[in-house]
């Protein structure tokens, strides 16, 4: 099974200054930003992700990779903005949060590859934390309920789409509203039984791959020790599963080799491959976990 769309190289993106339409909480210390950017929403599959660097002063320094929300049409139709949805939890997300609309920040992307949009009778996404981000888009395609970016992607290639999504506690959890409203069943689970499951998230892949009656694919992302278990009981179950890593980068685009990850070869060893180019979504089989 392939892992989506072929590999965004720095010679197909598009990098500029995008203004900041709105950038509102979604959730206890969870953001939505707005940004419009035209060619790049055009372009983006579910599955990418952007870079942001913020344009005023030099700390932080750096970029960050967040992963592609939502793409929004202009009143004609077309895509006009991208959505990130991203928690505020280090300098640069801190600094984020306080930019306000009318602003403008530096984006570089789509980066990366998406997830495959290959037929399944129940696609199962599994998040965790802020690991929830990359599934909108790809049920609101899983569904046909929109195209995205590539003309290859076929939108409508899944029958159902249950995403199982769990947090610390319900104050965390951002955009579940979203996720219904797009005709996706969601599944809660929460650390301190607030709502939903209490437990851990891993925790409802198995009733729900037994009770699908049909073929199933996992995507994943979220924290690594969640998608390791993820990973075991795909294994387990013999159900195909893709991870999108969330691995720190500093360019995004296959140059400073700071998001290297193992993966595994055909000939049983593994080599390092780079999150940004060759990722972030893999064949979640061929990942080595330390």
């Amino acid at each position: 099974m392939s892992c989506g769309c072929k590999p965004t190289y720095p010679d197909r993106t598009w990098h500029g200054a995008a203004e900041v339409i709105e950038n509102t909480a979604v959730a206890e210390g969870t953001y939505r930003i707005r940004l419009v950017c035209p060619h790049l929403a055009a372009h983006a599959v579910p599955g990418q992700f952007v870079m942001l660097r913020l344009r005023s002063g030099d700390d932080p320094l750096l970029g960050r990779p967040l992963a592609m929300y939502e793409v929004v049409l202009n009143d004609a139709g077309e895509p006009w903005a991208l959505d990130i949805v991203y928690l505020a939890i280090g300098k640069m997300t801190r600094c984020l949060a306080m930019v306000g609309s009318g602003e403008q920040i530096d984006v570089w992307g789509p980066l990366g590859n998406g997830f495959p949009a290959e037929p399944v009778d129940h696609l199962i996404m599994v998040g965790g934390g802020i690991g929830q981000t990359p599934f909108l888009a790809l049920s609101q395609e899983a569904l046909g309920r929109r195209a995205y970016g590539q003309a290859d992607r076929r939108p409508g290639w899944a029958k159902r789409a249950t995403l199982c999504y769990g947090a610390r506690s319900e104050r965390l959890l951002a955009c579940v509203d979203d996720f219904c409203n797009a005709g996706v069943t969601v599944r809660l689970a929460t650390d301190d039984g607030s709502t939903g499951h209490r437990g851990l998230v891993t925790d409802l892949i198995e009733p729900l791959v037994g009770e699908s009656g049909g073929s199933c694919r996992i995507v994943s992302c979220g924290p690594e020790p969640m998608l390791k278990a993820v990973v075991e009981i795909a294994r387990r179950l013999g159900v195909p599963c893709q991870a999108s890593l969330e691995t720190p980068m500093a360019c995004g685009m296959g140059i400073c080799f700071s998001c290297v990850t193992k993966i595994r070869d055909d000939a049983g060893g593994w080599d390092y491959r780079r999150t940004c180019i060759d990722g972030p979504v893999f064949d979640a089989e061929k990942i080595v976990f330390d």
